[in-house]
């Protein structure tokens, strides 16, 4: 109960069930079921409001054999409770070690860069932090629909590093790469302790049109979580914002223009170009559908705002047009297909019969 594990109740009382019944303990059966309605009740409303917070995961190495020992070089994935920031786990573990070795000996690095260990001073410790996520693969986080499923039993963790060719970490989207490092930790949390350590790590990179599916397929993502989810006016309105903006420097439109322009497309993979107009293409239906929600929640007074939204849409569909060679926009008449599915996915979160308005 304390650490809102409550979907694990369940197979706590499928033990304790047997045994009261064998006993014939009819008021410690009415106490459990009665434990298990208030817990399964509770599961519902976080489920609707999204307001548990199961914890954050760091990333930690120590470097330094003179102060660490045996521990020198040992990457670890650390627990956190709630919504613990990177700068505060950052500041634990300095003052805890600066109250150690000594607060002119402990260094903090807080980028997720690789640290060559033969470069650093011998004579300091070093620890690096890095905020980690969950990592699954398509298939498995297919079965893991919900964010307890997401955060419990889970053994493999994610971070991210931007670079470019020239050394730099950021630059254009033509030449923004990424390096995905995945790690595999001995067990899984939850875990009797806050750290367990790391016993396999894979790296691979993304090429900068790769970095532009992926980065598109998480803004859709988003977007669709605040779409399929409970209805949140507000979160909405934020992220339809940042997905129908058209500035051609930030945004979609640099992406599109980037890798989709004919002018440019073919110096990227084929395969890689369609994948990316694929993404776009299911991104314009998306924003479609929520800006349809979003009509529909809305107050009289943000009537504007959202016609600026709109607005803004259309410009973005009318510039990915011209970009792919075909029209994208969700309401011709040739792409009825796409105008149903958003109808259909809006009359399913609204729970509004099919031929209801949409305007």
């Amino acid at each position: 109960d304390q650490a809102e594990r409550l979907e694990c109740l369940g197979e706590l009382y499928r033990l304790i069930v047997p045994i009261l019944e064998g006993r014939r303990d009819y008021p410690g059966l009415a106490q459990c079921y009665q434990h298990l309605t208030q817990a399964y009740n509770r599961v519902i409303e976080f489920n609707k409001t999204g307001k548990r917070l199961l914890g954050r995961f760091f990333r930690v190495i120590y470097y330094g054999q003179a102060y660490f020992e045996d521990e020198n070089g040992v990457e670890y994935v650390y627990k956190e409770p709630k919504v613990t920031s990177l700068s505060e786990i950052s500041e634990r573990l300095a003052k805890q070690y600066r109250d150690k070795f000594g607060s002119d000996h402990v260094k903090m690095i807080m980028d997720s860069s690789p640290v060559d260990a033969s470069t650093l001073d011998p004579k300091l410790a070093y620890i690096q932090v890095t905020h980690v996520t969950p990592y699954f693969c398509k298939d498995e986080l297919e079965i893991r629909p919900t964010e307890f499923e997401q955060n419990h039993d889970v053994d493999t963790f994610m971070f991210e590093t931007p670079f470019t060719p020239n050394g730099g970490a950021r630059g254009s989207v033509e030449d923004q790469w990424k390096r995905r490092t995945v790690l595999t930790t001995q067990y899984s949390f939850p875990y009797v302790l806050k750290r367990i350590p790391v016993k396999d790590r894979q790296s691979f990179e993304l090429s900068p049109i790769e970095v532009a599916i992926d980065e598109m397929q998480a803004k859709m993502g988003e977007l669709e979580e605040v779409v399929l989810g409970p209805i949140d006016a507000k979160k909405l309105q934020l992220r339809l914002q940042g997905c129908v903006a058209v500035t051609v420097n930030a945004g979609p439109l640099a992406y599109a223009s980037a890798f989709l322009d004919p002018k440019n497309s073919a110096k990227y993979p084929a395969d890689k170009v369609e994948d990316l107009k694929d993404v776009f293409r299911d991104f314009v239906r998306i924003c479609y559908t929520a800006l349809q929600i979003n009509a529909n929640v809305i107050c009289s007074d943000q009537r504007e705002y959202h016609n600026a939204l709109h607005e803004n849409y259309e410009a973005l569909c009318s510039a990915l047009s011209d970009l792919l060679g075909e029209f994208v926009y969700p309401l011709d008449d040739s792409n009825n297909n796409a105008h149903r599915h958003s109808l259909a996915l809006f009359s399913a979160i609204s729970g509004a019969p099919n031929n209801s308005s949409t305007a």
